[in-house]
């Protein structure tokens, strides 16, 4: 029979089945939902986009105002730090995240992975410069490695500083801070198991709470003191730098703290769309910001006293405890999307094999968005005490923050650049004098972030380092071990021949053995025949092969060829959002291919390689043994493709 291609019609006999769909990893994207539901996508986004950079006024001006930096707290110095947290939001967050960077989906899905295989396709397509592609990798994992180290902090910091609320009602709670900010962030990573489902449907409404309060504050202390209103002015921000060239750069490195969480708009928009973000910002979380920042500047215009914690000054004595119950809650929902997030890239760097196969729990049977990965969440917890114990307030918590998203954010503003310029044929001079302004903000809030190093940055820099090596060493071990297995490899068309010449027992049913290299014989097929000196009637070489696209179309999920004799050879592909699960890919196979793979008749073959210290000549064997750790305590392959128990034969081999 001839070969059969991956763009094949479906058979007529499956015409009128429904076809099958892969799940998806990623939560119900903004196409999906129905019209009329579109609208609730933005209160959605509210609650899982803007959670971090919505608690910012708990610490940003406090830290903006903090006496350590040297400035004299002048009506002109309080003016031009809050023009500067105003033109922050509006250079960064607005005009390049909302305005800009949202352009670039990649099939729908955002975030750094999705924005750096998307650059990678744009710079490949020019057939320019050969190294190019290789650089953006490094970029994209660079500001992937920095989200790690935001993951540790995000926690940490927010929900300390709105614990810390409790010194503002009286100074008795004081040396409760700490044992509640602890209990609350192990109840907090503790329940991820439980998925946030449940609990993500209040997300939203106790944003949107939360953001109102931040505007009804703000406007009860902008009306006694509206002379701050004069900061919108960016004559003020500049007026400030110039006359505080000495401190402006520890300035900026606290101004910074108003923007982080801005990536998130971007990370999140597959799972609700440009549109309902852009609408959440421009008409919720953008005002209300604003407008409380602009409340404590006038509180600390009136009362310069107030420095001490601005935040918690504009509420009356009775109603700091309550604040200090929805602070919590906003903080907690701000670090439940940075711990989603964590789990999200983490499940990515695996399909796109930058990480061990590590155990993922679903959590949901309707959003695959909603996953739990154990090693990630105990780990991070583990960090997360450690820097509340080790730091013990937010103050000096802020000297570890800003750095690792100042990385990331440079990352992003040069792989949209290469996008808008390569991929979406936007003018060359058009993209250099936007990206020049984007990436000269960027920069110097870098440089700004780079003097806190020495006070706490090095930790998410340490942070991302190590896993930017994890990366390094899993990607360059796994090549490694295919290069040795080459040696051994045999032909399989070749191989198929010989054995229909001089064919071995066959019984009944379906034998799947799973391989990364489909022209060639799997080491399992090899010890089966060895061993048990049988052949199933149908025999399929399956190659599960990830992409660097979140999701793949129907018409090039499955190519098969048919080698005669009942052999297949067939190569099914996924999205780095979507599930690899093998036995859904076989019902795809059989409604495109008309090749009837039954279920209780199909037994499932895949090797596991042993791989020990010294076998990798080409790596140091440091390197070497991080990645005999990283393969010995990776998931099993049945458990990552999803393959039934009781119907896994696994064969070990050693490369």
């Amino acid at each position: 029979m001839p070969a059969r291609d991956g763009n094949e019609p479906v058979p007529p006999d499956n015409r009128d089945l429904p076809a099958p769909t892969l799940r998806m990893y990623s939560a119900t994207t903004a196409d999906d939902v129905p019209h009329p539901a579109k609208g609730a996508l933005a209160l959605a986004a509210l609650g899982v986009v803007y959670g971090d950079i919505g608690t910012s006024p708990l610490y940003a001006l406090r830290e903006c105002l903090s006496p350590a930096h040297g400035v004299v707290l002048t009506p002109a110095a309080v003016l031009g730090l809050l023009s500067l947290i105003f033109w922050a939001l509006t250079l960064v967050v607005t005009l390049k995240y909302v305005v800009f960077v949202l352009r670039a989906d990649h099939d729908g899905e955002g975030g750094i992975m999705a924005l750096q295989a998307l650059a990678r396709h744009a710079v490949a397509a020019s057939g320019q410069r050969p190294w190019l592609p290789g650089l953006v990798a490094a970029m994209g994992l660079t500001g992937a490695a920095m989200f790690y180290g935001d993951s540790l902090i995000t926690p940490a910091i927010s929900v300390l500083s709105a614990v810390e609320g409790l010194k503002v009602a009286t100074p008795i709670f004081e040396s409760c801070v700490i044992p509640i900010t602890l209990v609350v962030l192990v109840g907090l990573f503790v329940v991820q198991k439980f998925g946030t489902g449940a609990v993500g449907k209040v997300f939203g409404p106790v944003m949107l709470l939360w953001f109102g309060t931040l505007a009804w504050l703000g406007v009860q202390h902008i009306v006694t003191e509206p002379r701050v209103l004069q900061a919108l002015n960016p004559a003020w921000a500049i007026s400030f730098l110039v006359e505080h060239q000495a401190q402006s750069l520890a300035v900026l490195g606290s101004v910074f703290l108003a923007v982080t969480g801005g990536e998130a708009l971007y990370a999140d928009m597959g799972h609700f769309g440009a549109r309902a973000i852009r609408q959440a910002w421009f008409f919720v979380a953008l005002p209300a910001l604003v407008l409380n920042y602009f409340g404590q500047g006038a509180l600390v215009l009136r009362d310069p006293t107030a420095i001490d914690n601005p935040f918690y000054r504009l509420l009356p004595s009775w109603g700091v405890i309550p604040m200090v119950v929805l602070a919590a809650l906003a903080t907690v929902i701000a670090s439940q999307a940075v711990i989603s997030g964590a789990f999200s890239l983490t499940a990515q760097a695996m399909r796109m094999g930058y990480l061990p196969r590590l155990r993922i729990v679903q959590t949901s049977g309707q959003a695959m968005g909603q996953i739990y990965v154990p090693a990630v969440n105990w780990l991070l917890m583990a960090g997360v005490l450690a820097l509340v114990l080790g730091f013990r307030n937010s103050s000096a918590l802020s000297s570890a923050y800003g750095i690792a998203v100042s990385v990331t954010m440079v990352t992003t503003t040069v792989l949209a650049a290469l996008v808008a310029r390569r991929q979406w044929g936007w003018n060359r001079w058009l993209v250099a004098a936007g990206s020049a302004v984007f990436l000269g903000v960027d920069l110097l809030f870098l440089f700004a972030n780079s003097l806190k190093i020495a006070d706490g940055g090095w930790l998410p820099l340490l942070v991302a380092a190590l896993v930017l090596g994890l990366f390094t060493t899993w990607a360059r071990g796994r090549r490694l071990v295919h290069e040795l297995a080459a040696a051994d490899r045999v032909d399989l068309e070749p191989f198929v021949r010989s054995l229909l010449a001089d064919p071995p027992h066959r019984v009944r049913g379906t034998a799947i053995f799973l391989t990364s290299e489909p022209d060639y014989v799997p080491h399992a097929l090899l010890h089966n025949l060895k061993h048990n000196q049988v052949l199933h009637q149908r025999v399929i070489v399956l190659q599960v092969q990830p992409t660097d696209s979140p999701r793949v179309d129907a018409a090039h999920r499955i190519g098969s060829t048919e080698l005669g004799g009942g052999f297949w050879k067939v190569t099914a592909r996924h999205g780095f959002m979507e599930v690899p699960d093998v036995p859904e890919l076989m019902n795809i196979l059989s409604y495109q291919r008309a090749i009837s793979v039954e279920t209780m008749t199909t037994s499932y073959f895949v090797s596991r390689e042993t791989v020990a210290t010294g076998h990798l000549a080409a790596m140091t064997r440091a390197r070497q043994a991080i990645f005999a750790w990283l393969h010995r305590n990776s998931s099993r392959a049945s458990d990552y493709f999803c393959l039934p128990q009781n119907r896994v034969v696994e064969f070990g081999r050693r490369p």
